[in-house]
């Protein structure tokens, strides 16, 4: 158990380090935007990532290596890519009614706990 928490650990640690990373490059790269292109940067390969992950462990016998890549590496680098492989699992399986809910409670509820979040932060320090 410590063992498998200090590899989820050290791959967050180096996830959540190139996601700055990579926001610093293209921020370099493309300039100031109003627009998150860095977080979607990061979001769409991390997802591209833990797709070619899973396939490459399932098929090479890798799977004792996900807690350091999907849940420690990709995970500290973006949530987004496993949010995307549950929803891709669900439509896999032909659940497109729980995956469209699935989106929908995901991206509408978070966003709405980060606005309450925002809301009641800003009552209690302003």
């Amino acid at each position: 158990m410590i063992s498998t928490l200090s590899l989820v650990a050290l791959g967050g640690a180096i996830g959540a380090s190139l996601r700055w990373l990579t926001g610093v490059a293209v921020l370099r790269a493309l300039g100031s935007s109003d627009f998150p292109l860095a977080i979607i940067t990061v979001n769409v390969i991390g997802s591209f990532l833990m797709g070619v992950f899973v396939v490459a462990a399932a098929q090479r016998g890798l799977t004792h290596m996900s807690p350091f890549v999907m849940t420690g590496l990709l995970g500290g680098f973006t949530t987004f890519s496993a949010f995307s492989l549950e929803t891709m699992t669900l439509i896999e399986r032909g659940h497109m009614g729980q995956a469209g809910l699935y989106i929908l409670l995901s991206v509408g509820l978070s966003v709405g706990a980060l606005a309450l979040g925002l809301i009641l932060a800003r009552g209690v320090f302003a």
